[in-house]
């Protein structure tokens, strides 16, 4: 239980940070800023917890790595959903009143830009967070926040630097995106987190291998 609070928490506090920067704040850099720290520092909360996905297609990717149960697979995504939700209505609620324009993305462009750093944010975190040869490094929650920033700063104007199936469902609710785009970032991100998993283990196979 205590992995799925922890989820909930990590989730619902970097939702509700992309929320509060992203409705009613004066615009600029600090939203990619904001959402790559708080991602960082709920990494560093809870990753000797659950692990810090808080992201279902980093919990998939996770699965595949097999480094996590297939037990914990569903209530990860329920308490990251749940989480989600919540810090979605606790932003309209505090910007209640503030007008929020849904994006218009081109179909294209959004697939690719959600695919290819949805990839690189899963092998960054697979990499740093549970590969042998990074095992007990104290960088890992940094190297998965800078991730999201990078990726916030790159491609945050052509699909919104979602990477992660539960902010897409947080900006559905905030009206920030509309729920028929839904389906876009669902299979842009899980679509990744299984390619980014794959070619994880590919390339780092178990000690008692034969490197190649």
């Amino acid at each position: 239980m205590n992995k799925y609070i922890t989820e909930f928490i990590g989730t619902f506090f970097f939702i509700f940070t992309i929320g509060c920067v992203s409705i009613g704040a004066p615009s600029g850099v600090i939203a990619p800023l904001a959402i790559g720290a708080v991602l960082m520092v709920m990494v560093y909360a809870g990753g000797h917890i659950s692990g810090g996905h808080y992201n279902p297609a980093v919990s998939l990717g996770v699965l595949i790595r097999g480094k996590l149960n297939l037990a914990d697979f569903v209530p990860y995504i329920i308490a990251q959903l749940a989480g989600a939700g919540l810090a979605a209505l606790a932003v309209r609620f505090l910007r209640a009143g503030v007008d929020v324009a849904a994006m218009t993305p081109k179909v294209g462009p959004v697939l690719l830009a959600e695919f290819l750093f949805t990839f690189a944010l899963v092998y960054v975190v697979l990499n740093t967070a549970t590969a042998e040869g990074t095992s007990g490094n104290s960088f890992y929650g940094l190297a998965i926040g800078m991730t999201v920033m990078t990726g916030a700063f790159a491609v945050g104007d052509i699909s919104g630097g979602v990477f992660n199936p539960a902010i897409a469902v947080g900006i559905s609710i905030l009206g920030m995106s509309s729920w028929d785009h839904l389906w876009i970032y669902l299979v842009a991100n899980f679509g990744a987190a299984v390619v980014a998993a794959l070619v994880f283990n590919m390339t780092n196979p178990p000690a008692h291998e034969t490197p190649r």
